[in-house]
C-alpha cells in the first residue's frame, strides 16, 4: 500500500490503468476522483444498513412505513408530499417511451479475446430488443478484468468502432440462420439500421460492494458504483448525447429512500462535473429489497428528475424479504416454485409498484413499470421449448394486463418471442392508467409478508442446493450469467436450461438457512431421503442433501459442470455453501463469500477466510468487502 497520498488520489491495481488507458482515462479518473467527499456518505449508509438488520433479529422487528410527517433523510421533501406527488420527478425521454421488451446481461464473456467478447454486445444491440441493460452487477463475471472488460467493450460498440463493426456483421448473419429454423423467418433485414434500434442501458454496482481495482489514496475502498458510473458515463456520454440518447442506468439493491437521495447526490455531482443539464442522466430503480417496497413513492421524490422507472424483478426480491423476516421462525418459504409473481407477498409487492409509478408528480408525469425476468433459453427438445414457450407469452400476457409497460429476458433469442404480446397492442407503454393510490396501514404492511400455503418438499431443497452449487462454482470461474438446471436433469432435453445470475444463488441460499434454522415441516413424503411428511429440514438431513447433491456434480458430463473446476473452485463452493446454511448468524450476502475467494483455489485457504467473514459478521457487524487479494499481481 502506498503511504503520503492524498486520500482523493486513486490507487489502480497491477498497472491497470496502463492496460486500459483506452477506458481508464485522465477524464473518468477524475470523475471517480470528484465523488471521493461522497464515497463517506456510501459507506455511512451501508453501516446503517448491517445495524438495522441487526435490529430487526435482536428486536424481532418488522420492517414498516416511514412517518408522514418525517422529512425524506438527504431531501428537503416531507415524506406526505412524497406519497401525493408533491415533488418534481421527470418526463419520459423519447427513447424510452416504448420499452416492450428489454434484455439483459453482461458485455463480455470470462477467458475471451476481444473479438470474441464483442460477441455479447452485438447480440444484445441486434436482438431486436427496445432496451437492453448491459449488467455490470450481477450477471458481469468479476474475475480477473472482465469489470473493465465490459467497459471497453461497451465503449468500443457505443462508438461504432470497426472492430466492433465486423463483429456485428458476422453476427447478425449467425442469428438469422438460428431465426430460419425457430421461426421460418430472418429476424434482421439490415443489420446495421438494427445496431441503431435498441437504447442502451447500464446497471452499475450496488452500494453494497467495493471495487475490485481501485482503492483511495488513504488505504479505504473505493465504491465499484462509483467506478461503473464513472467508467461508463465519462466514456459515453459524448457519443450518447450526440446520436441522440439517453443516458440511462438501472441502480440495483436500494433498499430506503435515504439511498435514493445519496444516489441523487452523486448523479448530480457527476452532472455538474461533466457539466451536463440537471437531470441528463436518467435511471430505473430495481425494487429488489422489500424495505424499498415500503418506500417506493419517497424512493421516486428522492430521485426527483433522474428517475423514469421501476423494475419487479423475483429472486433478489424473494431474497430480501427472507432475509428481512429471518428474525421470525414463523415466517417459512415454500418450495422457490411456488414464489411466483401471483403469490402472496409477491403479488402486493407488484401490485404496490404499479400504483406507485401512475401516481403523477407535480408536473403530471407519471413513471414505467418494467416487468420481471423472463430466464427461459427456448433450446431443447421441440415439445418442451413449445411448452416452455406457452407459458413465457403467458406470463408477459399476465404482466401486460397488470399494467406493466414492458419486461424482461435474459437471452436474446427470447426477445421476439416475448414481445409480441405488446406487438399485438401496440401501444408505447401504459403511463396513467387508473389504479387506486397506495395505502400505508398496518393491513398494508402485513400484506406485504404475507405467506400462503404451497408445497415444501426434499425435492424442492435437492432444486435449491442443486443450483446454489453450480452458480457458485459458476461465479468463481467468471460465469455470473450461468444456463442451469438442477443436476436430476441433466442430459433430459425436456427439462430447459434457465438463465441465472447471481440472484439466483442468493435466494437458494437465504432459503436452505430459512428451513434448516426455522425447523420448516415437509409437506409430502420422500422416498430417495425417507422423509415423511411432517418432519421438520433437520441438520442430518441437509449434510445428506450437500453429499449427494455434489457427488452428482462431480459426476457431471463437462457440459453442465467444467472438469477442472471439479477440483478448483467447486471444493470451495461445497465449503461457502455449508458455511452459509449451518451458520447460526445469517449472512447479509452469498456474494461475500463469494468474492472473497475470486482467484483462489486453495480450500484451505478459503476455510480460513469464510471464518475470517463470519467472525467479523460476529464480532462487529461488519462484511469483508475489499479486496484481500488487491496487491497480488
Amino acid at each position: 500500500m502506498s503511504h503520503g497520498k492524498p486520500a482523493a488520489s486513486l490507487i489502480i491495481r497491477s498497472k491497470l490503468d496502463q492496460e486500459y488507458h483506452f477506458i481508464i482515462s485522465p477524464e473518468a479518473l477524475g470523475a471517480i476522483q470528484s465523488l471521493y467527499p461522497l464515497d463517506v456518505g456510501r459507506k455511512l449508509l451501508m453501516e446503517q444498513r448491517l445495524e438495522r438488520r441487526r435490529e430487526r433479529f435482536t428486536q424481532r422487528k418488522s420492517l414498516g412505513f416511514l412517518d408522514p410527517n418525517d422529512v425524506i433523510e438527504g431531501t428537503k421533501i416531507k415524506v406526505q408530499d412524497a406519497r401525493v406527488g408533491k415533488f418534481v420527478g421527470s418526463a419520459i425521454p423519447h427513447d424510452l417511451k416504448r420499452q416492450w421488451i428489454q434484455g439483459t446481461g453482461p458485455a463480455t464473456k470470462p477467458h475471451a479475446d476481444l473479438q470474441s467478447s464483442l460477441r455479447n454486445v452485438a447480440y444484445a444491440l441486434l436482438s431486436g430488443a427496445d432496451g437492453w441493460m448491459f449488467d455490470g452487477e450481477d450477471a458481469l463475471g468479476q474475475i480477473e478484468t472482465m469489470s473493465l472488460d465490459n467497459q471497453r467493450n461497451l465503449k468500443l460498440a457505443i462508438a461504432k468502432d470497426p472492430l466492433f463493426m465486423k463483429v456485428a456483421a458476422d453476427v447478425a448473419q449467425e442469428m438469422n440462420r438460428w431465426a430460419q429454423g425457430f421461426f421460418a423467418r430472418d429476424i434482421i433485414q439490415d443489420w446495421q439500421t438494427q445496431l441503431d434500434y435498441t437504447t442502451r442501458i447500464f446497471r452499475p454496482r450496488g452500494l453494497h460492494l467495493d471495487d475490485r481495482h481501485f482503492t483511495w489514496g488513504d488505504g479505504s475502498e473505493v465504491g465499484a458504483s462509483l467506478v461503473d458510473l464513472c467508467l461508463y458515463v465519462v466514456n459515453n456520454y459524448a457519443n450518447l448525447q450526440q446520436q441522440n440518447r439517453s443516458i440511462v442506468l438501472y441502480l440495483p439493491k436500494i433498499q430506503r429512500a435515504a439511498e435514493a437521495a445519496y444516489w441523487n447526490k452523486i448523479l448530480n455531482a457527476l452532472e455538474d462535473h461533466l457539466k451536463l443539464k440537471r437531470g441528463a442522466l436518467k435511471v430505473y430503480v430495481l425494487v429488489e429489497q422489500l424495505e424499498a417496497a415500503f418506500q417506493l413513492m419517497e424512493i421516486r421524490a428522492a430521485l426527483g428528475p433522474h428517475f423514469v422507472g421501476f423494475n419487479t424483478g423475483r429472486w433478489d426480491y424473494i431474497n430480501s424479504v427472507a432475509d428481512a423476516m429471518a428474525w421470525d421462525q414463523n415466517f417459512v418459504n415454500p418450495n422457490i416454485e411456488a414464489i411466483t409473481m401471483t403469490y402472496s407477498y409477491m403479488r402486493e409487492y407488484e401490485d404496490r409498484v404499479r400504483r406507485c409509478v401512475n401516481t403523477p408528480d407535480i408536473e403530471g408525469h407519471c413513471a414505467l413499470w418494467q416487468g420481471g425476468m423472463e430466464p427461459n433459453i427456448p433450446v431443447g427438445t421441440e415439445s418442451a421449448v413449445k411448452n416452455a414457450m406457452v407459458r413465457a407469452v403467458a406470463g408477459a400476457q399476465r404482466e401486460h394486463d397488470a399494467g406493466a409497460s414492458g419486461k424482461w429476458v435474459a437471452h436474446w433469442k427470447m426477445v421476439h418471442i416475448a414481445r409480441e404480446v405488446w406487438q399485438k397492442v401496440g401501444k408505447d407503454n401504459q403511463l396513467g392508467r387508473s389504479f387506486p393510490r397506495l395505502g400505508y396501514g398496518a393491513e398494508d404492511a402485513a400484506r406485504l409478508t404475507a405467506l400462503e400455503p404451497a408445497p415444501r418438499t426434499v425435492n424442492g431443497a435437492r432444486g435449491l442446493l442443486s443450483i446454489a452449487l453450480q452458480y457458485g462454482n459458476a461465479f468463481l470461474t467468471g460465469h455470473q450469467a450461468a444456463a442451469l438446471k438442477a443436476a436430476d436433469y441433466f442430459g433430459d432435453a425436456s427439462v430447459l436450461y434457465l438463465m441465472e445470475d447471481m440472484a439466483t444463488g442468493e435466494i437458494r441460499a437465504s432459503i436452505l438457512w430459512e428451513w434448516l434454522h426455522k425447523g420448516a415441516r415437509l409437506t409430502e413424503d420422500d422416498k430417495r431421503s425417507g422423509a415423511r411428511k411432517g418432519d421438520t429440514f433437520s441438520q442430518e438431513l441437509w449434510k445428506k442433501l450437500l453429499t449427494e447433491e455434489y457427488d452428482k456434480l462431480l459426476k457431471a458430463n463437462p457440459k453442465d459442470v467444467h472438469e477442472d473446476s471439479k477440483t478448483k473452485t467447486l471444493p470451495i463452493v461445497r465449503e461457502i455453501m455449508q458455511a452459509l446454511v449451518l451458520s447460526p448468524i445469517k449472512a447479509p450476502w452469498y456474494v461475500d463469500l463469494l468474492n472473497l475467494n475470486i482467484g483462489n483455489h486453495d480450500l484451505e485457504e478459503a476455510k480460513k477466510r469464510i471464518q475470517l467473514y463470519f467472525n467479523e459478521l460476529d464480532q462487529s457487524n461488519t462484511r469483508i468487502t475489499r479486496n484481500v487479494d488487491f496487491h497480488k499481481v
